[in-house]
């Protein structure tokens, strides 16, 4: 059987600890100091050790009390976190997705309006982590880069990510063959340094070196591509409205896949949340319609 500690106790003495005063725990926990004080001692005593020194005007943790307050800490937190998930999950429509800042940017918000349309009632909420930021527990569900596989995640398939360098229609007019690259100015992503290797290799240009401006993110380098300043590598669906309404152009008929695929990630639990059941089934039919 469970033996847990004094409740009441410990989260007084977790508040006292961490703020350092009584007075100031009574605050957060909506009691009177002596009412903290008393549960603490009903802790110290109950478990046996002495968790503060009593000093003028001040408290001090022992040894044991500072030990046990790292520990309660994250644990407060973490109820507190649960606590939040499972409220949402009793039919709160809100929707928190986790996605990088290009998709966001660049496909998602430009369609949020028709989701909108869709399910008025559902508050949507963007995290914006970048490809390399881990899922959050605060998220209702993610859309990333991969290969389908996360552990302790369910995944659906979107659509294809497919490389195919764009620039602005002036630089277009100048490329009439992959060859002409090696005069051009590429625009490269920091975190995809593997995507034009990649193209140059299915274009089969040999010994090609690539230089250029460097970009932390896709979206900084396909702006420059807009505003003239070289090629990008563009990467679908970033680069679908741009290619449509004529902003950007692919001036070569080569494209190729760059090995990943873009995947609705969640958490089984979050499968019957109401705003996520509304979001997957208007993404997969958006992602369906999408020409790849």
């Amino acid at each position: 059987m469970r033996k847990l500690p004094f409740l009441n106790g410990a989260k007084a003495f977790e508040a006292a600890a961490r703020m350092g005063s009584f007075a100031k725990a009574a605050d957060e926990l909506h009691v009177t100091p002596a009412a903290i004080s008393r549960l603490v001692q009903l802790l110290e005593a109950r478990i046996g050790v002495s968790l503060f020194e009593r000093r003028a005007n001040r408290l001090v943790p022992t040894p044991a009390g500072r030990a046990y307050q790292a520990g309660l800490t994250p644990l407060f937190d973490a109820l507190a976190n649960l606590t939040a998930q499972v409220s949402a999950m009793a039919g709160a429509r809100v929707l928190t997705v986790g996605v990088g800042p290009t998709f966001a940017i660049r496909w998602l918000i430009p369609r949020l309006a028709e989701f909108q349309r869709a399910a008025p009632d559902i508050e949507v909420r963007f995290a914006t982590g970048g490809a390399a930021a881990p899922f959050s527990d605060d998220w209702t569900c993610g859309i990333t880069l991969g290969d389908g596989e996360w552990p302790g995640f369910a995944s659906e398939r979107l659509f294809a990510a497919d490389l195919t360098p764009v620039c602005a229609p002036a630089i277009a007019r100048k490329l009439k063959r992959p060859e002409d690259l090696r005069a051009a100015t590429l625009l490269r992503v920091r975190h995809a340094r593997e995507d034009w290797p990649r193209w140059i290799k299915a274009a089969g240009l040999s010994k090609m070196p690539v230089k250029g401006p460097e970009f932390e993110f896709y979206g900084y380098a396909l702006q420059a591509a807009l505003d003239g300043v070289g090629v990008a590598m563009g990467i679908s669906p970033y680069i679908d409205d741009d290619l449509r309404a004529g902003r950007l152009v692919a001036p070569f008929q080569v494209s190729v896949s760059k090995g990943k695929h873009w995947y609705l990630i969640y958490r089984d639990a979050r499968r019957g949340e109401p705003g996520f059941t509304a979001f997957r089934a208007w993404l997969i039919e958006t992602a369906g319609s999408k020409t790849l």
